[in-house]
């Protein structure tokens, strides 16, 4: 166990900013993953939920298993689809590093540490009863306003910790639910975290019972009456139900207006990637889009789609969409369905990684872990390696594109050359054709459609016509069926 004062950061600094002491656990058992602890815990707040679940069982039948703890899955043993190559799961430290980073996303000052190793999670504590003893000391000692752990508590794990605290306890689902509230812009953003917010906080209604019970007025209705945890509970399922509502509606007004792009042959290419991987500074370098570009977790949520002209001079659409992270709250995934069906309509993902990035390869492996659930995993893809302006000369002269793989800097625009040929060549909507065409000089319109929409390869005039081989899409070259040569 290992614990960390930051006595220079001030309470908020001043700006009204939480101070937050955040708690790293680690558990050593491998018999249980961390998803697979999180199920067997949680089961007293979901009674229809898995239980404990060893790595055999997971290719038994899921019987009355929910969908959400069906999706869940232990990314330490998975293999990156790609490449076929297992990677380890993230370390403690590492862990922590990013739960350090997602609460300075939320706009937190960090107060304090604590990491510790045991060997499995403690039903009602999570970290055990010795743990938790130190840990009201630590905290006490620099008075947080919030307590942090990286680790998905049960609801009566939550209460119990809060209770010998003496201080508000949330957990990394909660904190990254609290970023995506912050971020969203749109009402659509705001009404698919609402959403997830909502199928969070169901299960934990709990520490109300009789004593606030709401009693009724009137013969015949004296009595116990109605908890206010009932009442709760039923206004949340309302709410619940409503959101769904609307956000089927906005499922089906893009629906609507993917039909129409359809009906034209516009290929789709999705940008995917780790948070904080670069994606919407690549966006930009491609399409000009000027969206949001922050060092901050999660800091774009909403989906923009924007042209852009390959080298062929095909157009196509790319996609921007909300970054992944390790353990992403799986109320998140579905509440973002709407948004990322963008990615499962997609002809191509882009996948964007940090190149400089210490867990490079266990990012990677857990964007392939929500594209599988997503149950996009064998769609063509593309790995766009960024931000290789920071890694040392050596290393970045020594870099080799391969057939699947682009190295770029799309802050500095490196490789974006590149990276659209690659896109271009692995594009199979509106093939490309290489054709002789003879147009006269006339048809200043055919000549005008030509050099905006494809390639000349060769001009040569006479006799009133202009002779041309070109490489063009099969759509444009439809519309040049009358000028083709013999």
């Amino acid at each position: 166990m290992n614990t960390k004062r930051d006595d220079h950061s001030g309470r908020g600094q001043g700006d009204g900013s939480e101070r937050v002491f955040l708690v790293g656990v680690e558990f050593l058992s491998r018999g249980l993953s961390n998803r697979d602890n999180r199920k067997k815990s949680s089961s007293e707040a979901e009674p229809s939920g898995a239980g404990e679940t060893s790595s055999t069982d997971r290719r038994k039948p899921a019987g009355k298993v929910p969908p959400v703890a069906r999706a869940a899955r232990s990314v330490a043993d998975t293999r990156l689809h790609a490449t076929e190559v297992e990677h380890r799961a993230f370390s403690a430290e590492e862990s922590l590093a990013e739960l350090r980073e997602l609460s300075t996303s939320a706009g937190a000052v960090i107060a304090g540490e604590m990491q510790q190793r045991r060997q499995r999670p403690d039903s009602a504590t999570l970290i055990g009863k010795g743990k938790v003893e130190e840990l009201v000391g630590a905290v006490a000692s620099v008075d947080p306003d919030l307590v942090i752990f990286d680790y998905e508590l049960t609801p009566s794990q939550q209460r119990n910790l809060e209770r010998e605290l003496k201080v508000r306890v949330i957990d990394r689902t909660q904190l990254i639910l609290d970023i995506f509230a912050r971020h969203a812009r749109t009402r659509e953003g705001q009404m698919q975290v609402e959403l997830a917010q909502l199928e969070y906080m169901l299960p934990r209604l709990a520490g109300r019972g009789v004593e606030m019970s709401q009693l009724g007025g009137g013969i015949g209705t004296r009595g116990p009456g109605e908890t206010q945890l009932e009442t709760d509970r039923r206004k949340i399922y309302r709410r619940i139900r409503h959101v769904k509502e609307q956000l089927e509606n906005v499922r089906r007004i893009r629906g609507q207006q993917r039909q129409r792009r359809e009906s034209v042959p516009v290929a789709v290419v999705a940008l995917v990637g780790y948070t904080n991987a670069g994606k919407s500074t690549l966006f930009n370098a491609l399409t000009n889009a000027g969206v949001l570009e922050s060092s901050r977790m999660f800091a774009t949520l909403d989906p923009t789609l924007r042209h852009v002209k390959l080298p062929s001079k095909r157009e196509i659409l790319v996609s921007d969409t909300v970054g992944f992270i390790r353990h992403l709250p799986h109320t998140l995934v579905s509440a973002f369905r709407a948004t990322l069906e963008e990615v499962q309509r997609a002809t191509l993902l882009l996948h964007v990684a940090d190149a400089t990035s210490p867990t490079a390869d266990e990012q990677q492996a857990q964007v392939e872990e929500v594209l599988r659930e997503l149950e996009v995993q064998d769609k063509p893809r593309l790995y766009v390696m960024n931000k290789m302006d920071l890694l040392p000369d050596l290393q970045r002269e020594s870099l080799v594109d391969s057939a699947n793989v682009v190295h770029v800097s799309a802050a500095k625009g490196t490789g974006i050359d590149r990276l659209l040929q690659r896109i271009d060549e692995l594009i199979e909507q509106d093939p490309l054709r290489t054709v002789r065409l003879q147009v006269p000089q006339s048809e200043g319109k055919a000549l005008a459609t030509l050099d905006a929409k494809a390639v000349v390869l060769s001009r040569s005039y006479h006799d009133g016509y202009v002779d041309l081989e070109v490489q063009a899409p099969a759509s444009v070259l439809r519309k040049m069926k009358s000028f083709l040569a013999e």
